[in-house]
């Protein structure tokens, strides 16, 4: 007897949307934090996605992005919390870096590709929940710096994801900058890498001829449903950022950060 259609898990989809964007506006995370994991453990039960499922994920986590950011980054720059010379001056390293990190992600295998996130998250979380606050901003190095800064952080977002707000945010807060304002600045630092990636990402899928609702890597039905839901919740995180205490808001980036890396890392490991 022939097997029925597979279920579309559009629940799942619109729960992670709306976590994922919430986180958007909370944090400036792009909500590839949340994103990336979870699709990850809907794609490996779906037929056509099972055997590239981080692929999968990480694709379309960064499409979401186009979506959910965009609402973050309009709500924070309503509070004029936008730091937005500082963000041009990351822009064209970040967009660069980006489109070479979803390549050598293609060419990593799942488990490697899930560590790698993994990793990342953990030394960025030990980070927020151990350094002092700092008093007073340190002043930002000099154009060439920053841009070879937004180059790693494209590149490795890309790779693993994620909207690059958690490596952009903690290094603006390590040179003294409120948090609201470093969330909201690594909000708007998100978008070109989220574009660069995403088409990467599209490009290397349709080159492979990958099967199912997709172009290329990023999964259709799984973009509509996080990217709607993400869009109508990042307007609420970033209201309840701007009402908490600037270290309360490290403190809790931190968390977030480490307990993501603790459940990827110990997947990757065949822990559980």
């Amino acid at each position: 007897m022939p097997a029925g259609p597979t279920r579309m898990p559009w629940l799942e989809f619109a729960l992670i949307g709306a976590a994922a964007g919430y986180l958007a506006g909370f944090l400036g995370i792009g909500g590839g934090l949340v994103t990336v994991p979870t699709l990850t453990w809907l794609f490996l039960k779906l037929p056509d996605t099972s055997e590239s499922a981080i692929h999968y994920a990480v694709a379309t986590s960064l499409a979401t992005m186009l979506v959910t950011s965009l609402s973050s980054i309009l709500a924070h720059h309503r509070r004029d919390a936008v730091l937005w010379p500082e963000a041009r001056r990351l822009l064209a390293g970040l967009a660069i870096g980006a489109a070479g990190g979803a390549l050598l992600a293609g060419a990593l295998a799942p488990d490697q590709l899930t560590l790698v996130f993994a990793c990342f998250a953990l030394l960025a979380g030990l980070q927020l929940l151990t350094s002092p606050a700092i008093s007073g901003e340190k002043p930002l190095p000099g154009n060439a710096v920053t841009a070879l800064v937004g180059l790693i952080i494209g590149g490795i977002s890309s790779m693993v994801g994620i909207g690059g707000g958690s490596m952009t945010g903690p290094w603006l807060m390590w040179h003294g900058i409120r948090a609201q304002r470093a969330v909201a600045t690594a909000a708007a630092c998100g978008y070109p890498i989220a574009v660069a990636g995403t088409l990467a990402f599209i490009l290397l899928g349709e080159y492979r001829g990958l099967p199912g609702p997709a172009l290329g890597y990023v999964h259709g039905p799984a973009w509509l449903g996080v990217g709607i839901m993400g869009a109508l919740f990042a307007p609420l995180g970033v209201a309840t950022v701007h009402r908490l205490s600037p270290l309360l808001v490290k403190r809790l980036f931190g968390a977030v950060l480490v307990l993501v890396a603790l459940r990827l890392g110990l997947r990757a490991l065949g822990v559980f």
